[in-house]
């Protein structure tokens, strides 16, 4: 990987977590949060389980997957970078 390619990446990375950061409750918003979350995913940056409450979460704009990752006991590294303990 060049340097253009990891400033790219980088970029492409900053843009994805702010999308899975997307406020809850706006419309769309569960899909937007879930697809952000495939990308860190298919980067090894998420569980396949972690991943799943974002699927589950999709259509429901206004449902937090934190809480339910929490709950399910999954995703502790994920829950720690997203500031969620």
């Amino acid at each position: 990987m060049d340097e253009a390619d990891k400033l790219d990446d980088g970029a492409e990375a900053a843009e994805q977590w702010q999308l899975v950061n997307t406020p809850l409750g706006e419309k769309w918003s569960g899909r937007t949060r879930y697809a952000a979350a495939m990308f860190f995913y298919k980067r090894d940056e998420m569980s396949a389980e972690t991943l799943e409450v974002y699927r589950i979460c999709a259509r429901l704009d206004s449902a937090n997957p934190l809480p339910i990752i929490r709950d399910r006991g999954v995703g502790r590294d994920w829950l720690k970078r997203m500031g969620f303990e």
